[in-house]
């Protein structure tokens, strides 16, 4: 069985391997750091395929994994995003609750140290095993400069370990804070949790997932994929909340929301 999702993991290295170039090399103690001399030209390049382009090609290879895998994961997502109350989650004008985070190296990052920097923009993701969630990570690697000159620091964050963090950031050449939210609190706080049920956890253990191992915590939660872009008084100012998973938010877009603070 361990071979049933091959496509889907060939495709994160594929994802992995693409952007690998936008990280400078990495030493064993330390996650990746930006690669100084990146040229705009391949800055560029990398962006040549759309966000959307690379979710659909994710969907295309999900459509073909067995039908013990995508029919009850599709279905407890599906009736997730029906039911999903968007009410109920952070809004525009709202102020972030304070967290307390540790990052990939498991050091405790604040979200006052980070926003006595600037604005940030915050992006949970479901996990390194996530495929959609590895696109949307690359892509905003390959616009981290465009942020970075508008004083703005991206942030990620799982429910995942620091260690499972730490993989993720250095196969996918991440330079920005992978911060880890075990129990998925700080989700919670902010209406952002998925409580999986127990139907779907045959066809992630099929796919060789081992959640136990990578959240250090067996529940199958997982954050509603997200971006909220908080100004530097702590304020929400906008917010893109999405319980169907294929769909993600391009950092083109989050970088107008940045432009027009």
């Amino acid at each position: 069985m361990k071979n049933i999702v091959a496509p889907l993991r060939r495709l994160n290295s594929k994802l992995n391997s693409k952007f690998s170039r936008l990280s400078s090399p990495k030493d064993s103690e330390k996650p990746a750091q930006p690669q100084t001399t990146t040229t705009t030209t391949t800055n560029n390049n990398n962006n040549n395929m759309s966000i959307q382009t690379e979710l659909n090609a994710v969907s295309e290879q999900f459509s073909q994994a067995p039908a013990e895998i995508r029919d009850p994961i599709g279905a407890a997502a599906g009736d997730f995003a029906a039911s999903f109350n968007r009410g109920s989650a952070v809004q525009p004008g709202q102020k972030l609750p304070a967290f307390t985070l540790p990052n990939a190296l498991g050091k405790d990052v604040s979200s006052t140290e980070l926003l006595s920097k600037g604005p940030i923009l915050i992006t949970f993701y479901r996990g390194g095993w996530c495929p959609y969630c590895n696109v949307v990570l690359h892509h905003l690697q390959a616009n981290l400069k465009e942020f970075e000159a508008k004083n703005v620091t991206l942030v990620a964050i799982s429910p995942e370990t620091p260690d499972t963090s730490l993989t993720t950031a250095e196969k996918a050449g991440l330079a920005f804070p992978v911060l880890s939210d075990k129990g998925n609190k700080f989700a919670d706080q902010l209406g952002l949790v998925f409580k999986q049920p127990e139907s779907v956890r045959p066809a992630f253990e099929k796919m060789g997932l081992d959640f136990a191992q990578r959240k250090g915590e067996n529940t199958l939660d997982i954050p509603v994929p997200a971006t909220l872009l908080v100004d530097q008084t702590g304020t929400v100012r906008n917010t893109f909340v999405e319980p169907d998973f294929t769909t993600r938010l391009d950092p083109k877009d989050a970088l107008k929301w940045v432009n027009a603070l």
